[in-house]
């Protein structure tokens, strides 16, 4: 912390052990700074285990394969892009455009899953921390999540070691055998913070200014997140960083650097924020190396028959750009496209069940909307989430049951 008594030519010490939070449970609901210091008005919380910030992420004997969903809430993403307990998953794109709503959404639909969630703001403005706070503790995720603020009037220094921190609770946990999320919002500010470090430490600069060990530095931050086998507790930690760009450049240089560290990417297009798609995520351009390992079998199948549709809508939709006559089944295909884009829209703080994921999409696949204009979808989802709450099948039902009870509600 800044004070006056630190001044040039002070006689310093080296310290016996390497810097550590204290970490535990009672880190639950609060709101802390790097050092575990309470920003909450609260007592400092009572904490007796030192996690280091820093330390060797697991060896490989000691992971397992990305096997069990995260769920987001979030229909594109659940169904398209699904993200896995242990992965590492980029939120990329300009500023504006909704990363951090996607990552707040998910810490929120974690709600009753036994999922720790930590969240790190990094050189965030005040009132961008206190929308945070207000936004989780408003539906009920603060009793789950630790809220880590290093906030842009902060020292560069504690800036730096905001991501260590938060990444230093979550392990604790993965190593009790919890399953718990990270995000990281966002590595673009500890970029920067950790370039202004380098400088002023003479250290020669790189690319763009960055020092050398910039992509060492989020490498060795990010390769921490993993899942660990039953011989070592079978905890995961899955991380989501976040990161900007610059008018959509995605070839940026931090931006390259955590694309080739992390498991995937949702890139958010502004060109579909403007046209209304909400959250504007270009599946073209996202993509989930290892999630669909960890994807329910049925939602896998169903969604795979769907991502065809769309892509093929996709392709199709330039050309009524130009006014040409198209053939009936070109035009039946544009049509349920328009219908699917429909579905996939999602307000905000609006996270829906897996169950609801599985109900839509075997509507959508067995034809079910082919007679819904695209402004009637919404009725109909709704519809579909009420009898949802009420009905005991699962995504283990047979799929024959599926439609029949969907077909069933939608006809009612």
């Amino acid at each position: 912390h800044e004070t006056d008594q630190l001044t040039a030519g002070t006689t310093v010490y080296l310290s016996p052990r390497p810097l550590s939070i204290p970490v535990g449970d009672n880190l639950l609901g609060r709101v802390v700074d790097p050092l575990g210091n309470p920003l909450d008005g609260r007592q400092k919380p009572k904490l007796t285990t030192m996690q280091p910030l820093e330390r060797r992420s697991p060896a490989i004997v000691a992971r397992d394969f990305v096997h069990e969903p995260l769920h987001t809430g979030i229909k594109v993403i659940d169904t398209l892009i699904p993200i896995g307990k242990g992965q590492r998953q980029l939120l990329i794109g300009d500023e504006g455009l909704g990363r951090s709503s996607i990552a707040i959404d998910t810490v929120i639909n974690q709600r009753g899953k036994d999922v720790y969630c930590v969240y790190v703001l990094i050189g965030q403005k005040r009132s961008t921390v206190v929308n945070t706070i207000k936004t989780l503790r408003s539906y009920g995720a603060l009793e789950y999540t630790t809220i880590l603020v290093a906030e842009a009037n902060t020292l560069p220094g504690l800036q730096h070691l905001a991501p260590f921190a938060g990444c230093a609770i979550a392990e604790f946990w993965m190593q009790q055998g919890y399953d718990t999320l990270v995000v990281y919002d966002d590595l673009s500010t500890h970029a920067k913070t950790y370039r202004e470090l380098s400088l002023l430490l003479r250290r020669p600069p790189g690319r763009e200014a960055y020092p050398g060990d910039i992509f060492s530095l989020h490498a060795r931050l990010l390769e921490r997140s993993t899942s660990l086998n039953t011989a070592h507790g079978g905890g995961s930690m899955t991380a989501l960083p976040i990161v900007e760009t610059q008018q959509g450049e995605i070839a940026a240089y931090i931006p390259t650097n955590l694309i080739s560290i992390t498991d995937g990417q949702l890139y958010l297009d502004r060109g579909l924020f403007t046209a209304g798609f909400r959250p504007a995520i270009d599946i073209a351009k996202s993509v989930s190396r290892i999630g669909g390992n960890a994807q329910h079998p049925r939602i896998k199948e169903e969604s795979g028959r769907m991502k065809l549709d769309y892509l093929q809508f996709m392709e199709l939709e330039v050309f009524t750009h130009f006014g040409a006559r198209l053939e009936a089944s070109m035009e039946a295909a544009i049509r349920r496209g328009r219908v699917l884009r429909q579905i996939l829209k999602q307000e905000r703080l609006s996270p829906l069940s897996s169950d609801f994921q599985m109900a839509w999409l075997v509507a959508f696949n067995d034809g079910l909307f082919d007679d819904v204009a695209p402004d009637d979808i919404l009725p109909q989802l709704a519809l579909l989430e009420g009898r949802i709450k009420q009905t005991e099948l699962t995504l283990n039902s047979s799929r024959e049951q599926w439609i029949e009870a969907v077909t069933a509600w939608l006809q009612s």
